[in-house]
């Protein structure tokens, strides 16, 4: 009996990337066949994001898409936020689907996935290890989970109604996990989360700072990137730890949704416009080389023109390097959904545009200050249109959002290493170089 074919489409954030690479890792602990192309695999996984309409749509198109494929014989699985979130409405829209499972069913993904596959398996015994994972970043780089679900009851956010209360992941298992990622090469650990500063609350004598000391004492050349930091939870301790370590980067990123006191407090985010500037202000004064980064939100029910007015004064002030936003757009079941006063969708656009228009000269600012100054980058790969490598340093994250660095070499570099880089230009979001050591 021939290794069945897998391919897995994974969507929406790197929480949910995680759980793919699980899910992969599971299969190819038992022979299955990894591969990317949706025309020979037997079975197609895909798995779904919930988080906004956007993300819905892709997420409903993508299945419909890889049903295409069932007259092949392939079998269809879907997983992911949407399916936990809409479960029994996939199943009456969408029947054709083979097999869906919510993410609080993952334990038990393998036995469903081998009872519908039973006449064609190898062996039988697959189970979802957090531990198990099929890495599918670059050799160089990993996102490292350290907890599950959200407690800050955000009133536009359906992520707690998904992924349920937060939980923090055992200390152990993390430094295991990082452990072996080491081992394996990677320089960059990403730690994720829906609320990344909120580690440890439910455990004994634990928090961030603490975790992030037991991590930089792994031996290896490595460091450490934090993802998703909420304002009023970064303590002195944490600022003060990732100040002392090397091995941590400097990099803050906070998203904040919005800069008008009023608007936060209707979005039930704690904090204040004031305290944010306070706590950059603090950080910068201790870590000069710190790089910021946010989120905001436009168009969020009952937001004057004064304001959005409010948000676009603050980052002017604030001065981030790199600034992502989208457009509210109302979630099924969240407090935000059933307010008043919803923006008009060319007002939404309108200020959108805006506060790019904005931040994209903050940036350039910002992109300039790096011009002349060497840092080491990691190539990831090469823009045969530039004919230039590209890669990070520790100012940009490898989500595709703060941009990258082109880089000139006279000799051919090898992907997934380090080469001393000096600046020698900008642009709104990337930057240009060329390696003065190989």
């Amino acid at each position: 009996m021939k290794n069945l074919k897998i391919c897995l489409i994974s969507l929406g954030c790197e929480k949910n990337l995680v759980d793919s690479e699980i899910i992969l890792g599971m299969f190819n602990e038992y022979g299955y066949i990894i591969t990317p192309n949706k025309a020979k695999a037997d079975v197609i996984i895909v798995n779904t994001c919930g988080f906004i309409e956007d993300a819905k749509k892709e997420a409903i198109d993508t299945i419909l898409d890889a049903l295409d494929y069932q007259k092949n014989g392939t079998k269809v699985i879907v997983v992911g936020c949407l399916v936990q979130r809409y479960y029994d409405d996939l199943i009456k829209e969408i029947p054709e689907v083979d097999l869906y499972v919510r993410i609080k069913d993952y334990l038990h993904l393998g036995e469903k996935v081998e009872a519908l596959l039973a006449d064609k398996i190898v062996k039988k015994g697959m189970c979802f290890k957090p531990l198990n994972r099929l890495v599918s970043t670059p050799a160089h780089m990993a996102y490292v989970r350290i907890s599950e679900g959200c407690n800050n009851r955000c009133t536009y956010c359906a992520i707690p109604l998904i992924r349920g209360s937060f939980v923090s992941r055992c200390k152990d298992d993390i430094l295991c996990e990082v452990k072996g990622l080491v081992k394996e090469g990677r320089k960059e650990i990403c730690l994720i989360s829906q609320d990344v500063t909120n580690y440890g609350y439910d455990l004994t004598d634990m928090n961030l700072a603490k975790l992030l000391t037991e991590i930089v004492a792994i031996d290896g050349d490595f460091k450490v990137r934090l993802l998703y930091l909420y304002p009023d939870e970064i303590t002195d301790e944490l600022i003060h730890t990732i100040k002392n370590n090397d091995k941590i980067m400097p990099y803050f990123d906070i998203p904040l949704q919005s800069a008008s006191n009023k608007i936060l407090k209707a979005m039930h985010r704690r904090g204040s416009r004031e305290f944010v500037l306070d706590l950059m202000n603090k950080i910068r004064n201790l870590i000069p080389d710190a790089i910021f980064r946010t989120t905001m939100i436009v168009g969020f029910p009952g937001e004057t023109d004064s304001d959005f007015n409010d948000t676009l004064e603050f980052i002017k002030i604030a001065k981030f390097n790199h600034l992502g936003a989208f457009k509210y757009s109302p979630e099924d079941d969240t407090t935000a959904a059933l307010m008043e006063d919803q923006i008009d969708e060319d007002i939404k656009t309108k200020r959108y545009n805006e506060l790019m228009e904005v931040q994209k000269m903050i940036s350039y600012e910002a992109n300039k200050a790096f011009i002349g100054r060497k840092y080491s980058v990691i190539i990831e790969g090469y823009n045969e249109d530039n004919y230039a490598y590209f890669g990070r340093s520790y100012f940009l994250a490898p989500d595709d959002i703060d941009g990258e660095i082109y880089i000139e070499a006279d000799k051919e570099l090898e992907i997934s290493k380090e080469y001393l880089v000096e600046i020698t230009d900008a642009s709104f979001y990337d930057l240009f170089g060329k390696v003065v050591s190989v």
